[in-house]
C-alpha cells in the first residue's frame, strides 16, 4: 500500500504522512464494510458469465404453453450482455416470429416508466408537491372522501382507493373516466393500508395533464422518450407499425393487436397513465441505463439523481410492512443470497400481460422481460419465466452483505439500522416478484398480483 516516489532531487522518498494518514481511513473504512462493496465488485462477472441457461428456461415456458414467446435483455455494467427473441409474436391467422425489436403492450409498466418518471419531474420543477392534497391540483379529485388523499399516496398505493373503477358505474371516453374517478369513494382511509390501485395512477395521469398544460402521452414524448432517443416508445401506436407488435388477447371475438390491452385504458382512449404504453427490451434498457446513472444518460438529465433516490428508497406510511418506492416496487439486490436480504435495494414493476422491468444499482445490472402471457386467450402465466430468469441472472453474481448494499446505495443505510434493530425485530414484507414472500431470517411462499 505504501509507494516510493522522487522528489526534486531525484531522492527516494517514502510516502508522506498525509498519504498515510489517508491509507489508514481507507483501510478503516473496508474494516468496517463501507468500502466493501466496491473493494469486492467484479463489474466484468456478468460479461464473462454463461447466460446460455435463458434460451432454455424460455424454450420450456414455451413448450408449456405458458407464453408464445419473449424476448430477454440483461445489462450490466453500462454494456448489453444478453438480448435473444424467441419463439413468436402471433400464431395466427399468421405465424410472426419473435424479433428483439418487437413491440410489446407494457401494461402497468406504464404506471413507473412513464407516470411516475414524469411525476417526479414536476416536482423537480417545484409544480407539483408530494405530501400535498392531490385536489389541490385536481379540485374535483377530493370529492367524496378524496380530500386528504396526497400524491405521494397515489405513488406508493396507500390511497386507500379501490384496485379499479366501480363496473356499475356506465362512463365513456376520457372524460367520461374522470368523473368515475372523481365519483369514487376510498374502501380504506388514506395511508392506514396497501392497496395496488390502477384508479391511482389513472388519477395521476391526468394531474400530469393539469399541471403541465399537455397530455400525459405528449409531456411523455417531449421530456422523456424524444430526449432519450426512445424512438419505438409510444401511446397508442401507429396502424403502420401493426406487425412489429405482439398481439395481446381475443377479446369481443377480435383480437387486441396494437392497442392497449387493459380494458379501462382501451376505453379511455389508449392512453392512461396506468396502462397504455408500448416499447421494445432496447427502449427499456435505454430508460434503465439512465435510472442506473442517477437520471442522466448521454449528457441529457431526465431526473436529478435525488429524485431517483427518493423514488427507489422505502417512501410508505411508517411502520407499514409493505415497502414501495415511489412508483416502484422495491426488492432485494441480484445476489445468490437476495432472499436472505432485507428486500431493499433493487426495484422492479412487472405488467399484467407479462413484462418485467428489474433493475439493481447495487450490481449496476437491469433484467427486461417481455412476453405476452395472455396470448391467446388470456389463460398463459409468466410467473415461472420471471422467477427462474432472475435466479439465473442472480447465481452469476456474488453473495452481498447489508454492508455492502448501504454502502452501495447510501440512503438505505438508516433503514437497514433501523429494521436490524433487536428492540424492532425482522421485517415481515412482502415484495420482489413471482410471489414470495421475504423474511429476514425466515422464507415463505405467497401470491403477487400479476398485475403487478
Amino acid at each position: 500500500m505504501f509507494t516510493q516516489y522522487a522528489g526534486k532531487n531525484g531522492a527516494s522518498r517514502a510516502l508522506t504522512w498525509k498519504g498515510a494518514l489517508w491509507a489508514l481511513v481507507f483501510f478503516a473504512l473496508l474494516c468496517t464494510g463501507i468500502l466493501s462493496a466496491q473493494a469486492d465488485a467484479d463489474p466484468e462477472r456478468l460479461h464473462r458469465a454463461d447466460l446460455s441457461g435463458i434460451a432454455q428456461i424460455v424454450q420450456k415456458e414455451i413448450q408449456s404453453g405458458r407464453i408464445p414467446g419473449a424476448v430477454i435483455l440483461v445489462g450490466n455494467e453500462g454494456r448489453i450482455v444478453y438480448r435473444q427473441a424467441f419463439g413468436y409474436a402471433a400464431l395466427e391467422p399468421e405465424r410472426i416470429p419473435m424479433s428483439v425489436g418487437t413491440l410489446f403492450d407494457l401494461a402497468s409498466l406504464t404506471k413507473v416508466v412513464a407516470t411516475t418518471t414524469a411525476v417526479m419531474q414536476l416536482v423537480q420543477e417545484g409544480k407539483l408537491d408530494l405530501d400535498a392534497p392531490a385536489a389541490r391540483y385536481w379540485p374535483a379529485f377530493g370529492e367524496n372522501g378524496k380530500e386528504v388523499i396526497t400524491v405521494r399516496e397515489l405513488l406508493t398505493h396507500y390511497s386507500g382507493l379501490a384496485p379499479d373503477l366501480n363496473p356499475r358505474i356506465p362512463w365513456r371516453g376520457y372524460r367520461g373516466a374522470l368523473g368515475a374517478i372523481i365519483a369514487e369513494k376510498p374502501v380504506a382511509a388514506p395511508g392506514s393500508r396497501y392497496l395496488y390501485s390502477d384508479i391511482n395512477f389513472e388519477a395521476l395521469g391526468e394531474i400530469v395533464r393539469r399541471v403541465s398544460g399537455e397530455p400525459l402521452d405528449v409531456y411523455c414524448a417531449e421530456h422523456i422518450f424524444r430526449p432519450l432517443h426512445m424512438r419505438e416508445t409510444t401511446f397508442r401506436p401507429p396502424a403502420w407499425k401493426r406487425y412489429r407488435i405482439a398481439p395481446t388477447e381475443y377479446l369481443g371475438g377480435k383480437l387486441r393487436w396494437g392497442k392497449v390491452h387493459d380494458p379501462t385504458a382501451y376505453r379511455m382512449g389508449g392512453v392512461s397513465g396506468h396502462a397504455g404504453l408500448f416499447s421494445t427490451a432496447g427502449d427499456l434498457a435505454i430508460f434503465a441505463q439512465m435510472l442506473l446513472n442517477g437520471g442522466a444518460l448521454h449528457s441529457v438529465r431526465i431526473l436529478e439523481r435525488r429524485s431517483v433516490g427518493r423514488m427507489t428508497i422505502p417512501q410508505s406510511p411508517p411502520g407499514k410492512v409493505q415497502l414501495r418506492g415511489l412508483g416502484w416496487d422495491l426488492a432485494a439486490p441480484f445476489a445468490p443470497n437476495r432472499d436472505d436480504l432485507l428486500p431493499v435495494g433493487a426495484y422492479d414493476h412487472t405488467g399484467f400481460t407479462g413484462t418485467l422491468l428489474w433493475i439493481d444499482p447495487v450490481s449496476r445490472t437491469c433484467v427486461i422481460i417481455l412476453t405476452n402471457r395472455v396470448y391467446p386467450f388470456g389463460k398463459g402465466n409468466a410467473g415461472p419465466l420471471r422467477e427462474a430468469v432472475v435466479q439465473l441472472v442472480s447465481s452469476h453474481l456474488g453473495p452481498l452483505t447489508d454492508a455492502e448494499v448501504a454502502a452501495s446505495r447510501p440512503r438505505l443505510g438508516r433503514y437497514y439500522a433501523t429494521v436490524n434493530r433487536p428492540d424492532v425485530g425482522p421485517s415481515h414484507v412482502q415484495t420482489g416478484m413471482g410471489g414470495r414472500k421475504r423474511h429476514y431470517v425466515q422464507k415463505s411462499s405467497g401470491n403477487r398480483p400479476v398485475s403487478g
